[in-house]
């Protein structure tokens, strides 16, 4: 057999059933005739992104692939890999290579001179004869340690290439998961037992893990205020008592008030990247820190404790630990639950009059309220697209365990529409919705018409209200001499050309019925689903960057 032949042979064995790709390769071919059914994109960004996705919604258990021709389509792609690397998701990357007498001519892309930059592992498979060694790397960049993409080019004359023997198997190994040192895991714990308003900050790595159950725990052990980063909303419940919400460029009041007590913060399957998408520790807190990638140790936090190790297998050993500290008594704190319930009430009747209100255009902020009242939190999945959408519906939606998929670094704008379809296709069972603004939906909004044609039925929520509203700052004088934040269009008619059933609501005392409806038509007909909604060019933003940007 060819390369490409064997490639999908190996790929078919370790469980490979699907891949998404773009427009045309040897290697789509083949791992179609292998049986792994192929998720045609209309652009290579958006592809990725469905890839990613994927890996995000399994939690790394599904091999999320794309597949992309090289040249063009390695450099459309680029957007999207570079959302994946820095989020850490694990993306299994096969793009086509030119010959291998083109590499390295000048006037030909070559990815070598850029995508190692954005991947955890890039190979080009010069010989046949590498493949299983190279693929059984890739694998391992995948799924071992902090996550990330993994690339494997194949040139063209190599894809073609007969092999003069059979590839040998990969014989992969699972996820290596550590345990953490137990006298790092006894500091920890006697840290956190003398601090007095101690607060955890719970990253994407409690969620690859599948480490919730052991946050809960540990939470109501010692009665500790969870906080989440951007990457790991969801990662709590965020109905708990104990919740403080999500730390970002908007930020729940709740959060603002108990960080600001704080005297210790623990944060747990984090990097604790120091990002204006990331919520700022204030000066002056001691910070300890619990992950499995040994170089995100005080990386730009001074960390006075670390345990590296698996978030799971940690938090099971610190709460044992802590039993054995405490004589096997819970530790409450007198009154913490009724204070956090009250800041939050407070918080959210400051902002009942974006929540609740009436008028006409409508708020994007009731649209938010009210599309968690029609589909509970516990059966969905929702992303939000980058800007104004994240930054309204991060502080206020109330994410479950699973049910949420969340981003911000260098991520460009229309990158939720491919993440929702990728948990979508993971999570059938799942009301996935992704939220988008004007520009966003200018970015990539024809790939509606992939969930079309692929029967991955999302809801899209449009957030209308034709300007940048987040610009409206940096942008006040060039929109005032040339109109520069106006952006326009009919999506709802675009997306129902498309094949979508597709809805423009503009009276606020139908946005919970349209909700619903939405929800019938993903379920019942399978149907995709776009909603419309003329909103207000809302600005204001909850606690926006309330401890400086960086």
């Amino acid at each position: 057999m060819n390369t490409v032949d064997a490639m999908a042979q190996l790929l078919r064995e370790t469980g490979v059933t699907r891949f998404v790709c773009f427009p045309t390769s040897p290697v789509i071919e083949a791992m179609a005739n292998a049986g792994m059914r192929p998720i045609i994109c209309r652009q290579e960004r958006v592809g990725v992104g469905i890839a990613d996705g994927i890996a995000r919604a399994s939690a790394g258990a599904e091999t999320a692939v794309f597949a992309m021709q090289f040249g063009p389509g390695v450099e459309n792609a680029f957007a999207g890999i570079t959302t994946a690397y820095s989020d850490s998701s694990p993306v299994l990357l096969l793009p086509l290579g030119h010959p291998r007498p083109k590499q390295g001519v000048p006037g030909y892309f070559d990815p070598a001179l850029s995508l190692p930059s954005v991947t955890k592992l890039y190979e080009t498979l010069n010989v046949p004869e590498r493949l299983s060694d190279s693929l059984r790397r890739a694998f391992v960049a995948l799924r071992q340690g902090r996550r990330g993409p993994a690339l494997v080019e194949v040139p063209w004359d190599v894809a073609t290439q007969e092999l003069s023997e059979p590839p040998a198997p990969l014989n992969l190994l699972p996820p290596v998961r550590s345990r953490g040192h137990s006298a790092d895991i006894e500091r920890v714990a006697k840290r956190l037992l003398a601090a007095k308003r101690p607060v955890v900050l719970a990253g994407q790595g409690v969620h690859y893990a599948g480490a919730t159950a052991q946050l809960v725990a540990l939470a109501e052990w010692l009665d500790l205020p969870v906080a989440t980063t951007l990457l790991g909303k969801g990662t709590f419940p965020e109905d708990h008592a104990l919740a403080l919400g999500t730390g970002g460029v908007g930020l729940p009041g709740v959060l603002v008030d108990t960080l600001k007590e704080a005297d210790l913060v623990l944060g747990v399957g984090s990097s604790l990247s120091r990002h204006y998408m990331t919520v700022k520790i204030p000066a002056g807190i001691p910070v300890l820190q619990i992950t499995n990638a040994h170089d995100d140790i005080a990386r730009e936090y001074a960390v006075e404790e670390a345990v590296v190790g698996d978030a799971a297998l940690v938090l099971d050993d610190l709460l044992a630990c802590l039993r054995d500290l405490t004589g096997g008594k819970p530790r409450p704190r007198e009154g913490l639950r009724a204070t956090l319930a009250r800041r939050r009430a407070d918080w959210l009747a400051a902002w009942a009059h974006k929540l609740e209100n009436n008028e006409k255009p409508m708020t994007p902020y009731r649209v938010i309220a009210e599309c968690m009242k029609a589909i509970p939190p516990r059966d969905a999945i929702v992303t939000h697209d980058a800007g104004s959408p994240r930054d309204q519906l991060t502080p206020f939606y109330r994410a479950a365990p699973g049910g949420y998929l969340s981003w911000g670094k260098s991520h460009a704008l229309g990158s939720g529409l491919g993440l929702i379809m990728g948990a979508k296709l993971v999570h059938p069972e799942k009301v996935c919705m992704n939220f988008m603004g004007d520009a966003a939906f200018g970015m990539v909004g024809l790939d509606i018409e992939t969930a079309v044609r692929c029967s991955i039925p999302t809801i899209t929520v449009v957030l209308k209200n034709s300007t940048m509203a987040v610009e409206t700052q940096s942008m006040a004088r060039s929109h005032e001499l040339y109109r520069t934040r106006d952006l326009g269009g009919d999506y709802a008619g675009v997306s129902r050309e498309l094949g979508a059933h597709a809805e423009t609501i503009e009276d606020p005392a139908e946005i919970g019925a349209a909700f619903k409806r939405a929800r019938e038509v993903t379920e019942t007909r399978g149907q995709p689903v776009v909603l419309q909604f003329l909103t207000s060019s809302e600005t204001a933003v909850s606690e926006r960057a309330a401890f400086g940007m960086f």
